[in-house]
């Protein structure tokens, strides 16, 4: 989307701002279905950081494949559950708390140490070539998965096994 630099710099501000406070109320939020539809306001707000990159493909993909369907699915299974069993054992600290807190926050360094090291120059390159290449669709495709296989292979092999590892734990609450 071209807009004005200070229009442009205002709704990413906002989209920022909308983005860290779903964010803070996924982990924050001690309902599920509170949490579950922040992180639906969240997946919307990456949706149209997409749109203001003039990313249209990518942008419709995350609402259709991430809002529409997977998170979902989510309040699906947060409805299904059964509050009261949910909130019965309510231990403080468990082996599995420390294990988890140990892999989120290697995971946090790690983004530390990756994102400064990214050049960003390549990324808004990206975007000026997916406006030219916008009018044939076929070539879009193929330039999305060329990067995707290319340049942005690391941050879509993380996001991935982000994704295993919620997959994991669903099963692990779903289990019980």
């Amino acid at each position: 989307m071209d807009l004005p630099g200070l229009i442009h710099d205002f709704l990413l501000f906002f989209l920022g701002l909308g983005l860290i406070l779903g964010g803070l109320g996924v982990v924050l939020l001690s309902n599920p279905i509170y949490s579950a539809f922040s992180l639906g306001w969240v997946l919307v707000c990456i949706s149209l950081f997409y749109i203001l990159s003039n990313s249209y493909f990518v942008a419709a993909a995350q609402l259709l494949i991430y809002v529409g369907a997977i998170n979902v699915l989510i309040l699906f299974a947060v409805m299904f559950m059964n509050g009261s069993e949910y909130y019965k054992d309510l231990n403080l600290w468990t082996v599995g708390n420390g294990m988890t807190s140990l892999v989120c926050t290697s995971i946090f360094f790690s983004l530390i140490t990756i994102i400064p090291d990214t050049s960003w120059y390549g990324i808004i390159w990206t975007t000026k070539t997916n406006q030219i290449i916008e009018q044939d669709l076929i070539n879009n495709g193929q330039q999305i998965g060329i990067h995707l296989s290319t340049d942005f292979f690391l941050p879509f092999e993380f996001i991935s096994i982000i994704l295993l590892v919620a997959l994991i734990g669903a099963i692990a609450v779903a289990r019980q």
